[in-house]
């Protein structure tokens, strides 16, 4: 697959699948045995992990909106910065329902392999997420304690 078209399915999978909702994409656009690595959330391998995480956030977070802000495409990688924001509404592991809106930012680096994600790499700003919404407190708070 072209550059191009690596980068097409990267975004079309942040725009269906997280702003959308819209499972059923990564079925064609993930391989079976892709990995996943997720210093914030372990991720089972293939479209079904993918599938457990994004109803986990999208569960929580029902306005949940990825925007792409810088994209680099090389090979077989593509290499996204993303902002990522909503109002938590559900509950998330650890995290009761908020009620609050947060807005972080991620990077996300997909490599594909004859079309389909084989691995990719997510990092987010988990910190700042949960700063946001109450549960952690900021370095601001916490000096103001001292």
């Amino acid at each position: 697959m072209s550059t191009d078209q690596n980068k097409a399915t990267a975004r079309r999978l942040l725009d269906e699948v997280w702003n959308k909702g819209n499972l059923k994409v990564l079925d064609e656009s993930v391989a079976a045995d892709a990995a996943h690595h997720d210093p914030n959330t372990p991720i089972a391998p293939g479209p079904e992990g993918m599938k457990q995480v994004a109803s986990l956030y999208r569960g929580a977070i029902s306005d949940l909106r990825f925007e792409v802000q810088q994209e680099i495409a090389e090979g077989d990688y593509v290499v996204q910065r993303v902002i990522a924001s909503g109002t938590q509404r559900g509950d998330l592991p650890g995290v009761p329902a908020t009620g609050k809106y947060s807005k972080i930012e991620g990077v996300v680096i997909t490599r594909f392999k004859d079309g389909k994600v084989a691995e990719d790499w997510s990092l987010f700003d988990q910190i700042g997420m949960l700063q946001q919404l109450g549960v952690v407190p900021t370095q601001a708070e916490m000096a103001a304690k001292r």
